[in-house]
């Protein structure tokens, strides 16, 4: 009898310890985070988008207005999460009060952030990241801030129609 008690306070000590130990809820394995290189869906398209903000940017630090004013729609719609929403006529008057300054802006694309995906039958998506630089108080000022660009292709003519600026 001795033997038998022993066993069984056995018994309950290893049902107890196992029902202490036992979560009910089984943990989820841990996320393994997601490594995904960007590819392009399309290399030429890519290339073209990238050759067209080379020109837009190199037009508005060349204080080029005529260039500039023709790689937007006139229905361009500029939305700025701290200015609001501007269109043409207000973006183009505002290239002009820029290029009166002599401010010394400087746009750097960030590497490796900038995207571009194809809108079927209209042009493409480019998203990225892009830092922007001015002197003050003899320092440099820098920024970097979220964009999206979208592209429509007319015949052979590239142009912004939408430009969503964030994260400021």
């Amino acid at each position: 009898m001795k033997l038998n008690r022993c066993w069984l306070y056995l018994l309950i000590f290893l049902l107890a310890f196992a029902a202490c130990t036992h979560d009910a809820k089984k943990e989820a394995p841990a996320a393994t985070p997601i490594v995904e290189t960007y590819k392009p869906v399309s290399q030429g398209l890519y290339d073209t988008i990238m050759r067209m903000d080379s020109i837009l940017f190199a037009a508005l630090k060349e204080r080029d207005t005529v260039t500039a004013k023709e790689l937007f729609t006139k229905d361009l719609e500029f939305y700025h999460d701290k200015g609001g929403l501007s269109g043409y006529n207000q973006n183009i008057q505002a290239f002009k009060t820029l290029f009166t300054k002599e401010n010394g802006l400087t746009r750097v694309l960030v590497p490796g952030s900038v995207e571009v995906y194809p809108i079927k039958d209209y042009g493409a998506i480019q998203e990225g990241k892009h830092q922007f630089c001015h002197p003050e108080n003899g320092k440099m000022d820098c920024g970097t801030f979220k964009f999206i660009h979208i592209w429509k292709k007319e015949n052979s003519s590239w142009r912004i129609s939408r430009i969503i600026s964030y994260d400021h």
